[in-house]
């Protein structure tokens, strides 16, 4: 189950730590890489930084982040390696780590693969009429690209800086500030690329309707934070994407468990995805804290994310995205 990242940020940290790693190995152990390695491991944290500034929004996956940067499969691959020097536990390990209320947790990490929860087993059932009118809104909203030179799209960005920094203004639609909130340069349109104009109401209804717990993500309050964070709202991107992906929305009508109980919900409530939204943001969060992971979890983070969501979503006592036992974290 591949999990994508935005090739700017996560792609820039992931290969600069992994080579400095293999750099530090050849420092302080010559028996543990050989010198080839070590050339290797250089050349690919240079060639890494040169490429921090790249704009662009597209998605890539782990064998395209291999190729793109020129890195050795040897020193990508070989997790025994980074594992001991970086922290990169087995997730089920981090289960120990978790702390709070078992009417919420349901057991994190208690299965990762959705093949084992059974959440992987396809199902066939009929659309309402309802069903497949929200479906297809939903679909219609997935496909608005963002367009930066639409005032009603400049005008959610606008509110969306206005709902997270209420007593800063902001200087421009391109500026420094931007990278206070999470994006990856001078001007937020070019993060949008990979999902859409979605990923922008998604954010911003987090803001509105949630604002203490959004508050409470992108500042950074709750914890012991790692000291090299993930960035807020490319984070937010990615979660957008997932979500996309692990519905199945796409489809024609999604087929998984997960997928169909979503679409019951849907019929429901529909504001079921952007609520959804704001769950997996911050049982995302907590399962970074969980963890005491750093930016080369991420995808690590992001996955067991995924799985617990998609657990969650297969119960069959789910009328409302409220009924989510996760749904508790945005009122802690």
């Amino acid at each position: 189950m591949e999990i994508l990242v935005y090739k700017n940020f996560f792609i820039f940290v992931f290969a600069r730590r992994r080579a400095d790693v293999v750099v530090s190995l050849g420092n302080g152990g010559g028996e543990l890489i050989s010198s080839e390695e070590k050339a290797a491991a250089s050349k690919a944290r240079d060639l890494v930084v040169s490429r921090a500034d790249v704009v662009g929004g597209e998605l890539i996956s782990s064998e395209e982040k291999v190729a793109d940067l020129g890195i050795s499969s040897e020193l990508i691959s070989s997790e025994e390696k980074a594992a001991d020097l970086v922290g990169i536990g087995n997730v089920v390990d981090a289960a120990n780590a978790m702390v709070g209320p078992r009417s919420w947790l349901g057991g994190f990490f208690y299965r990762l693969s959705n093949k084992q929860n059974g959440t992987e087993r396809l199902i066939d059932y009929t659309l309402t009429s309802v069903q497949q009118q929200r479906l297809q809104r939903l679909k219609e909203r997935l496909n608005v690209p963002f367009d930066e030179t639409r005032p009603d799209h400049q005008e959610a960005l606008k509110a969306l800086w206005q709902t997270s920094f209420p007593t800063t203004n902001l200087t421009g639609m391109v500026s420094e500030q931007w990278k206070d909130m999470g994006w990856q340069g001078l001007n937020p349109s070019t993060d949008f690329r990979g999902c859409g104009f979605v990923s922008l109401e998604n954010l911003l209804f987090f803001a509105q309707t949630y604002p203490i717990s959004y508050k409470r993500i992108l500042l950074k309050q709750e914890g012991t934070r790692a000291v090299w964070e993930y960035p807020f709202a490319v984070a937010g991107i990615n979660i957008t994407f997932m979500l996309i992906q692990m519905l199945d929305l796409y489809s024609e009508k999604p087929k998984s468990l997960p997928g169909a109980n979503f679409i019951r919900v849907l019929s429901d409530e529909e504001e079921a995805f952007d609520i959804l939204y704001c769950v997996a943001f911050q049982m995302m969060d907590a399962q970074w804290l969980a963890m005491q992971a750093s930016y080369l979890q991420f995808n690590e983070v992001l996955q067991a994310t995924r799985c617990q969501l998609e657990r969650e979503l297969a119960l069959e006592d789910l009328h409302r995205i409220q009924d989510m036992p996760a749904y508790n974290l945005l009122y802690k």
